[in-house]
């Protein structure tokens, strides 16, 4: 539930963790019965415990149509991560990838731990698949046949320019942004997004996740996977490993801080798409993954570990995200928020400054002009109050009391 440390040191995420996990208990307790449904739900939690708890606030038949595009696209994704499948074999795959959806035989080993499994018994997959209506069948379709070419161009080709960057985040996940939109809309729940909205909304989560998972590509076996454009880190380094090498820490800093600017683009676009949004549930499900890439954005800015480990929000910053990010208003709070944080990092001496500062300043006029400054409360920058470490130690043992009363009458919860 996040460590006792990060709790003593933030202990307005104890409330917001407690619900976290109440909230993750409930996601398992809704698992079908059905022995391929049950699999398709079991899986989406061990691929993504954040993504199973946000879907889980949909209604069952959106829920259901989400929970499989999901799988598809993370399986066609295992194809394509898995550096260890020789060209030739692999390119017909993803072009194929639509096609084999449909076969209640098809499966190919390939990825590790989970992924394997995934990949395994992805018969479990196509069985749920062919369950859905036909308007999710063939929004889901599309979107993989058209990912699968889109991926397969790019295992011939470097990331060499900026729209090369821009085109490969289209294919893995601005097309998944246009599913998810086809999706709604074949729900009946939400008017048709304009591509260019659901494609930045696809973007600025890829974005976000290429620049913090520099390290993790980059040491990849037995082949790195290099995204970042070589428009950008050529700019700085004569090959994309060298930024991992401490004695190339000023040059990596400022290229990573030119990758985020660029990321930073989108972020106007995400908020007109959020804002458009009528459904609740859908608005929650589509709000907090873009709270969480702004929050994880300002974290890696000017953050030189972005090459020597893991940089991601603290569990108990994620809870509050989690459980606070319910209207517009809150989402303007969030970006506005995390803006100001950012923005507290620049370097007027950084190449990109004056780039990164006017983005972020543009970001924050919209969500001056929403209103919604004045209405909310702000829960990500604040000075902490100081608390007895006895009186902290105390409340966690009560709030826990608490867990377990709910936990025990959840009916009512």
């Amino acid at each position: 539930m996040g460590s006792l440390g990060a709790i003593l040191k933030h202990p307005v995420d104890i409330y917001p963790l407690l619900k976290l996990k109440m909230a993750a208990k409930h996601a398992e307790k809704q698992i079908p019965p059905e022995p391929h449904w049950a699999f398709c739900y079991s899986m989406l939690q061990r691929v993504s415990r954040s993504f199973a708890l946000v879907i889980q606030q949909l209604d069952t038949e959106l829920r259901n149509a989400i929970c499989i595009f999901y799988l598809v696209l993370r399986a066609l994704d295992t194809v394509e991560d898995d550096t260890s499948i020789p060209t030739d074999v692999k390119v017909p795959i993803l072009i194929a990838f639509h096609r084999h959806i449909y076969d209640h035989d098809w499966h190919f080993s390939c990825g590790t731990k989970e992924y394997k499994v995934l990949m395994d018994q992805f018969h479990n997959v196509s069985n749920a698949f062919l369950e859905l209506g036909k308007g999710y069948q063939e929004a889901i379709e599309d979107i993989t046949k058209r990912m699968g070419a889109g991926m397969a161009k790019f295992i011939l080709k470097e990331v060499e320019s900026i729209d090369d960057y821009d085109e490969y985040c289209h294919y893995v996940a601005g097309l998944v942004g246009l599913g998810l939109s086809k999706l709604f809309h074949a729900s009946g729940l939400e008017d048709l997004a304009p591509d260019s909205l659901s494609n930045s909304m696809g973007l600025f989560l890829q974005k976000t996740n290429i620049i913090r998972d520099y390290l993790e590509d980059i040491n990849e076996i037995p082949k790195s996977r290099m995204f970042w454009p070589r428009e950008i880190w050529s700019k700085y380094v004569n090959k994309l490993e060298d930024l991992k090498y401490e004695e190339n820490s000023v040059k990596a800093v400022q290229c990573l801080n030119d990758m985020v600017t660029n990321a930073l683009i989108h972020m106007d676009d995400c908020l007109k798409y959020l804002s458009e949004l009528r459904d609740p549930a859908i608005f929650r499900f589509c709000a907090i993954p873009q709270v969480m890439a702004i929050g994880t954005l300002a974290l890696c800015y000017n953050n030189v570990n972005v090459f020597r480990g893991v940089v991601k929000m603290r569990r108990g910053l994620t809870a509050q995200v989690f459980h606070q990010t319910k209207t517009m208003d809150d989402v303007y709070g969030a970006f506005f928020d995390f803006s100001c944080m950012l923005k507290s990092k620049v370097d007027n001496s950084d190449p990109n400054a004056i780039k990164t500062l006017s983005r972020l300043e543009a970001a924050q006029k919209s969500c001056r002009e929403s209103g919604a400054l004045n209405k909310r409360k702000s829960y990500i920058i604040r000075n902490e109050p100081k608390y007895n470490s006895v009186l902290i130690v105390l409340l966690f043992i009560i709030l826990s009391i608490i867990f377990a009363y709910l936990s025990a009458n959840r009916s009512s919860y």
